[in-house]
């Protein structure tokens, strides 16, 4: 059951150069759209597929520098002993050391046996296939894998056309589960001559014009064609191929008539009963069609949870899918200045966060707040935001995650290591370990934090204009009742201050009160639906008259999540508040 080891490809289509070594099992490729994740299996299903005719076009090399060739080497091990035929194939076998990725050009002791395959394509848009070793080279030998050595190696890829494999054509799986092959021929060309005549019978009156008109122009120009031209079924125009023979349920009604979900776990279940014949699969979008209880029952099928006997190559968009697999089976693709497939890893962290945020693995940006106020904040005053015409976050590829307070920096470093832009939205009132943030800002990430000693309930209520701070204590009421909210604001001040004074009147002594009282459990605003309700309604549409520290945080934060780099927004415990910024920003 050959595997494969390496994957190498230059200049084609979003891809410069690349080398990957992939896992033997499920090889789960995530990352932004249009980062090549779909290149990389076309680039392996172009390699290895039993193809006699594939046609390429300027647009396949990259920048469409067709004065570059394309190049797509694929090395394969676990080579059974057809494969291993020196007579066949002894100048191309090669060495491969698994701890290293290292491939040598002779086999040798403590290395795997393997075979390269090079797809070559060059301005002529001819492609070539050939098997590689630099021991061939010298010596002037050119060869490809037999036809049916191909063919046994050819990837099996379940995309939006899978019914193709519902057939017993050439390639489908159903080709590959069994030698049986049915002859149809005989019985269609028999069904096909009587259908033949009785067909003539009702065409004579149907045709009759052009049948007529036919006659008497062969007549004419004395043409011999007989006294009388017929329509009839011309039996040599019905196709007798395998292709006709299809899988259809108990009513008659074809298995390509199912779903598209149905359609791609019945192909994928019938793959894992040909391994014998193909054990690589390709599975573009895996997500394509299928509800999530189905795509968990798709990723079981490919050996998700067990040493699967199939090499699996899928891309996915999907947070359950993430949420099913370990980081050992996930790999991140970037393109760039430079193009890279990076494996997210086991650590403990990493695990975790795949757990809790696996929609975040799947944005081009991450900010991680410190909790969910925060995240309902900046979620709240994104929406405010939007209506007004600004472009939404969510829309600009930035996911938010929730931090875990302490936790908030090493969740940081979980995306920032994988190559996310990241950033971190923190309170001041208890500040991270100083080592920690410093190594996080040295290697790029971005920090926004409450000004000195502050929480975001201070900013907030310590920010807003006196009618902003009304409403938002207002909202309080509404969603805990007048008792606690003046409870708390009574226990805040040590009966200095109650409800009925903060509704008369916004004082300075007011606002510490209320900043104080807020984050008593269970907290005014401490879940994300509560703080994205009043960012939405009250602090978005206050910002303009809130104070230069607020505005500056807040709208420096959506800056950067819509991926604007027009300014430098580098900010810690204190603010350095530019006009500049502050017109741009209005």
């Amino acid at each position: 059951m050959p595997r494969i080891r390496k994957v190498q490809i230059e200049n084609f289509r979003g891809i410069s150069s690349v080398t990957w070594a992939p896992n033997p099992g499920i090889n789960c490729l995530i990352g932004p759209g249009d980062s090549g994740k779909s290149t990389i299996l076309d680039a392996i299903d172009l390699c290895l597929g039993a193809r006699r005719n594939v046609q390429f076009g300027d647009s396949d090399f990259h920048m469409m520098d067709v004065d570059q060739d394309i190049n797509i080497s694929v090395s394969i091990g676990e080579l059974d002993d057809a494969l291993k035929n020196l007579d066949a194939y002894g100048h191309f076998l090669r060495g491969f050391n698994p701890e290293t990725g290292e491939i040598y050009d002779e086999p040798e002791i403590q290395s795997e046996t393997i075979l390269t395959i090079r797809l070559t394509v060059s301005s002529d848009l001819e492609p070539i296939w050939s098997l590689v070793s630099d021991r061939a080279t010298e010596q002037n030998l050119v060869r490809n894998l037999t036809w049916v050595d191909r063919v046994r190696i050819s990837p099996t890829k379940i995309g939006t056309l899978s019914d193709y494999n519902l057939s017993w054509r050439r390639g489908s799986v159903l080709s590959r589960l069994s030698e049986e092959r049915a002859d149809a021929s005989a019985a269609i060309i028999k069904a096909a001559r009587d259908a033949r005549e009785a067909f003539g019978e009702n065409a004579r009156d149907q045709l009759s014009q052009a049948i007529i008109a036919v006659n008497e122009t062969s007549i004419e120009l004395g043409i011999p064609i007989g006294d009388s031209v017929k329509a009839m079924l011309d039996t040599q125009s019905i196709s007798t191929s395998g292709g006709m023979i299809s899988l259809h349920d108990e009513n008659g009604i074809p298995l390509r008539g199912l779903g598209v979900g149905s359609v791609r776990l019945l192909v994928a279940g019938l793959q894992r009963k040909s391994i014998e014949q193909s054990s690589i699969i390709l599975v573009d979008e895996l997500e394509y069609g299928l509800e999530p209880h189905r795509i968990i029952r798709l990723l079981g099928s490919l050996g998700a949870k067990e040493n699967s006997p199939v090499q699996v190559f899928l891309t996915t968009h999907s947070p359950v899918a993430l949420r099913e697999l370990s980081g050992q089976q996930l790999y991140v693709v970037r393109c760039g200045d430079e193009f890279s497939i990076q494996n997210v890893g086991t650590d403990d962290s990493i695990q975790g966060t795949i757990r809790r945020h696996p929609d975040a693995f799947l944005a081009p940006s991450v900010l991680v707040c410190e909790g969910a106020t925060e995240i309902g904040l900046v979620r709240g005053v994104d929406q405010h935001m939007t209506k007004d015409g600004m472009p939404s976050i969510m829309a600009r590829g930035c996911a938010l995650v929730d931090g875990g307070g302490d936790e908030m920096f090493k969740r940081a470093l979980v995306f920032q290591k994988l190559g996310y832009r990241t950033a971190v939205l923190r309170d001041d009132d208890k500040r991270p370990t100083p080592g920690l943030e410093q190594h996080f800002k040295d290697n790029g990430g971005s920090v926004f934090s409450c000004r000195e000693n502050f929480a975001i309930e201070n900013e907030l209520f310590q920010g807003m204009s006196a009618a902003a701070t009304i409403s938002l204590c207002e909202l309080a009421v509404e969603i805990h009742g007048s008792d606690l909210i003046d409870a708390h604001l009574k226990t805040a001040s040590k009966n200095q201050i109650d409800l009925t004074d903060c509704r008369r009147e916004i004082s300075e002594e007011a606002r510490n009160t209320l900043a104080v009282a807020s984050k008593f459990k269970p907290g005014w605003f401490k879940s994300i639906s509560t703080m994205e309700r009043a960012g939405c309604d009250i602090i978005g549409p206050g910002l303009e008259e809130s104070d230069q520290g607020l505005r500056l945080l807040l709208e420096s934060v959506l800056h950067w999540a819509c991926n604007f780099e027009i300014f430098p927004l580098e900010h810690n415990a204190e603010f350095v508040v530019e006009d500049d910024i502050l017109n741009f920003l209005s």
